[in-house]
């Protein structure tokens, strides 16, 4: 087990503050100046988990105001905002000493039996090892056919096949969380010819301003999952992206969506 992979477990773990409601949790050791959007998506799902644990997170919607310092913990205050025998609405502030950096709207639901039909995905056999690709912050297995960043303009989408060690299944909406808020702003820049994610803060200046994921079904990390993104826009300093988790059987698990600062330093581009 790597040591950013215990690392990011350990951040997993909150500890119940001195407030009703109140969590509190570790940051990763990045060694970068400012939090990455990841761990605090991961980290919402999990303050919301904890504050109703007879129901799972449905959605998760964040919006980052300010980045976060990674010397300091990060205080989750929930606010309860409706709570019945099958659904529940959180809000969720995440705040460090100089206020408040992102906020979250969750909404929880309890398992219930019902049809279950959806639209037939087709799927590409899962890539040999000789796909592997390393995406830094993910410390597992990773695999991908086309490459995030690339010298030409290509189409903006980017199919990200990942696997975690074995883990408990009740993390895996945290885990995939954190893995959504990695790779769309590299999709985006796809279709710009001569930028990748490598010209970040050269080029380019980028930051998540909102991020949204949608659990449809109980799934686990630890077998194959693909993550199968598009960024149909970038326009007026920003760019979009959106996604789909689904099994290697092609089972739909969850959707997600990002918009994000994408700030060129040449105009003309």
């Amino acid at each position: 087990m790597t040591e950013l992979w215990s690392d990011l477990l350990a951040c997993l773990e909150l500890r119940t503050a001195d407030a009703d409601l109140t969590f509190e949790g570790a940051n990763q050791s990045l060694g970068y100046h400012r939090l990455f959007g990841g761990q605090l998506l991961a980290q919402f799902v999990r303050a919301a988990s904890l504050a109703c644990p007879d129901k799972r997170v449905k959605s998760v919607h964040a919006l980052f105001a300010r980045a976060g310092r990674t010397d300091e913990p990060v205080r989750y205050e929930v606010t309860r905002h409706h709570e019945g025998a099958t659904f529940a609405t959180l809000g969720i502030v995440a705040r460090q000493s100089p206020g408040a950096m992102a906020t979250a709207s969750v909404s929880l639901h309890a398992p219930e039996d019902g049809p279950d039909h959806q639209t037939a995905f087709r799927l590409p056999a899962v890539p040999g090892e000789e796909h592997s690709v390393d995406l830094d912050l993910l410390p597992w297995e990773t695999r991908a056919v086309t490459d995030l960043d690339t010298p030409k303009a290509e189409s903006p989408e980017y199919d990200l096949w990942m696997r975690t060690p074995a883990v408990a299944p009740e993390l895996a909406p945290a885990l995939t969380a954190y893995a959504t808020d990695l790779s769309l702003i590299g999709t985006a820049l796809r279709q710009i010819e001569g930028v990748g994610q490598q010209d970040a803060n050269k080029v380019f200046t980028s930051a998540v301003t909102a991020h949204t994921v949608r659990f449809h079904r109980p799934f686990r990390t630890d077998s194959w999952l693909l993550l199968r993104q598009h960024s149909p826009l970038v326009a007026h300093g920003r760019c979009y992206g959106r996604g789909d988790v689904l099994t290697e059987e092609g089972s739909l698990v969850a959707s997600y969506a990002q918009e994000a600062l994408l700030r060129f330093k040449d105009t003309k581009n």
